[in-house]
């Protein structure tokens, strides 16, 4: 079962959330949903491509990996503005 478009809305804005939390940045609703969703495809891409198990569906497993993938986007951008 896929998600469709309100269910990639709420995994990216929760996602999107807990890694601005975590990460101790502060953003809006709307950059929290394109940190979730854009997280929720680097996740996505490398529980698929490297770990072998593809994610799929509202659940905890898939906001886990978009969670992750948002965390690692956050953490990529923050090093990138630094040297810049």
């Amino acid at each position: 079962m896929g998600l469709g478009i309100i269910g990639w809305i709420v995994i990216g804005i929760v996602a999107g959330w807990l890694a601005e939390k975590v990460m101790g940045r502060s953003h809006g609703l709307v950059t929290n949903l394109i940190v979730g969703v854009v997280g929720a495809l680097i996740g996505g891409f490398i529980a698929e491509n490297l770990l072998g198990q593809p994610v799929g569906g509202f659940n905890l497993v898939t906001l886990l990996v978009a969670f992750g993938g948002a965390v690692l986007l956050l953490f990529l951008l923050g090093l990138v503005k630094r040297r810049g």
